[in-house]
């Protein structure tokens, strides 16, 4: 009997290293998911920082194109109110001659 207790006991140990091996393999890989998750999370975040970054840059990026097009709408309100201020001007100053003619 104890030649086969001892056969027992040996193949016992040997399946706990087997066992021990193999809990090691898993707790490295669980290990190896958590910093997966982790570095996951953290691109996530990155993108959605990124994102809103992006959402403001097209903001301003739009208020930039849109300059040139208020400028030269602008110049040309500008240049129309000088136009008609020219010609009303001439209109009036043409009429006051013609008044100051006839009360002469």
């Amino acid at each position: 009997m104890d030649e086969a207790v001892r056969e027992a006991i040996d193949r016992l140990r040997d399946e706990d290293k087997r066992q021990n091996h193999r809990i090691d393999l898993l707790e490295e890989s669980i290990k190896s998911i958590q910093d997966l998750t982790i570095s996951v999370h953290e691109l996530a975040h990155d993108m959605k920082q990124m994102l809103e970054e992006q959402k403001e840059q097209g903001e301003r990026l739009d208020k930039l194109e849109q300059e040139p097009v208020d400028t030269w709408h602008h110049i040309k309100v500008k240049a129309i109110d000088t136009v008609i201020g020219i010609v009303v001007g001439g209109l009036a100053t043409g009429l006051i001659v013609m008044a100051a003619q006839y009360i002469k």
